[in-house]
C-alpha cells in the first residue's frame, strides 16, 4: 500500500505507542485485508508483547477516526484496508477467502454516466464481486 498509516494517526492527532507503531506499519504494508487475528499475527511477528486486545483497541480507534475501514467481504471476519475517497474495486474468491484489488476505469466511466443520468454527481465508487476462481 502506498499509505502510511502511521502518518495519518500522527496528522489525526493520535498518541504513537510502540505497539500502534507496530501495527501502523503492518497495516500499511498489507497487501491483502487482513483480519483482526491475521494483524495480530503479523504484528506478534515484529514484537511478541503486542495483545490482541491491542490490536482490537488499535483497529477499533483507527476506524473511529476514519483511518481504517472496515470491509465485509464475505467471511465471518471483518477486514480493515486504509481508508480513502478513490473508486474501489475488490474480487473475493469465495471458496479461499483471498481478496484481490483491481482498477476498472471502463467500470467507473459508465457508473458515472448512469448516475449522471439519474442526476447523480459520484462522490466514490466501492464495489465487491464475489465469485470462484476458475482454473486455468
Amino acid at each position: 500500500m502506498d499509505i502510511s498509516i502511521e502518518r495519518l494517526c500522527i496528522e489525526n492527532g493520535l498518541k504513537m505507542t510502540g505497539p500502534r507503531r507496530v501495527i501502523a506499519r503492518v497495516l500499511s504494508e498489507a497487501t491483502d485485508h487482513p483480519d483482526v487475528d491475521e494483524l495480530h499475527r503479523r504484528a506478534n511477528r515484529v514484537d511478541s508483547r503486542i495483545s490482541l486486545a491491542t490490536v482490537y483497541r488499535t483497529v477499533r480507534l483507527l476506524e473511529s477516526k476514519g483511518i481504517l475501514s472496515r470491509r465485509d467481504l464475505g467471511s465471518r471476519r471483518a477486514r480493515y484496508e486504509p481508508s480513502g475517497d478513490k473508486h474501489h474495486f475488490h474480487l473475493v474468491d469465495k471458496d479461499t477467502g483471498t481478496v484481490v484489488e483491481f482498477a476498472a476505469p471502463q467500470a467507473e466511466a459508465l457508473l458515472c454516466e448512469i448516475a449522471a443520468a439519474q442526476g447523480f454527481e459520484v462522490d466514490n465508487i466501492k464495489i465487491e464481486l464475489f465469485g470462484r476462481r476458475t482454473a486455468k
